[in-house]
């Protein structure tokens, strides 16, 4: 037997604590099994780049994961803030499980950040729409929230800090050309920066990342580029593996 043959999703949920699992009503049981394989390896690559342990993927147990079901046509995987769900479409969501996760982490970090943030708030949209709203914890904002502000301005603002950074002047025109507002959302522009910070750690699994360098969004900047993907991969870098040290240590 390989050790491939003993993943299921019974044991991805109770290894990470997931609220819950669901299969569409197409998904075969072979397709299942493949499923649970892949979402197995995208899974433990995943906590070996944030560096934390198995709480930080299932938010603490809040996130539910959905394959196969509730998606949405045209659309290959979506986070759900109302109900916390993070799903895959069947046949197309593969290498979209970064994407997808930082959506649910920056929703889960909305009311965790922000004093007054509303339950459907992403920190990043919170963070760019009023940075002077205080952060959490009263008049003394955590270290871990001041580098995940330093995250969203990085990614967000130019260097200096005071002007838009190329990524948001290019995924404004791309809204502008395709007249649509989506691209330029701050919480997409983190969720494909995160996507260029997980690549670039070279993970073994294609179904948790791939297209930041080489797509045809790459190409038209909407992935961070340059000294700016530099950058942001160091804030990324910086925040997770002090968070990952607290979360490994119980505090």
């Amino acid at each position: 037997m390989s050790e491939q043959s003993s993943v299921n999703f019974v044991l991805i949920r109770r290894q990470f604590d997931f609220r819950g699992i669901e299969m569409g009503r197409w998904v075969t049981p072979q397709e299942r099994d493949r499923a649970a394989v892949h979402f197995h390896r995208a899974l433990e690559d995943l906590m070996s780049v944030l560096q934390g342990p198995e709480l930080l993927i299932s938010l603490r147990g809040t996130l539910g994961l959905q394959y196969g079901k509730g998606g949405r046509p045209g659309v290959a995987a979506h986070y759900v803030p109302a109900t916390r769900q993070l799903s895959l479409a069947k046949n197309a969501g593969a290498g979209s499980l970064a994407h997808e996760w930082f959506h649910a982490f920056d929703h889960y970090m909305g009311e965790k950040m922000f004093q007054h943030a509303s339950p459907s708030q992403f920190a990043s949209e919170r963070w760019l729409n009023n940075t002077a709203i205080k952060l959490s914890h009263k008049n003394t904002p955590h270290p871990l929230s001041l580098l995940l502000a330093e995250c969203f301005k990085t990614i967000m603002l130019n260097e200096q800090g005071d002007e838009p950074s190329d990524m948001f002047q290019a995924s404004r025109l791309t809204d502008q050309t395709l007249k649509i507002v989506y691209y330029a959302k701050p919480e997409e522009m983190a969720a494909r920066a995160f996507e260029a910070f997980v690549e670039d750690t070279k993970p073994t699994s294609t179904f948790l990342v791939k297209g930041t360098r080489h797509s045809d969004e790459a190409k038209t900047g909407l992935y961070p580029q340059g000294e700016q993907r530099l950058r942001i991969n160091d804030a990324f870098q910086k925040y997770f593996s002090l968070l990952g040290r607290a979360l490994n240590q119980g505090s």
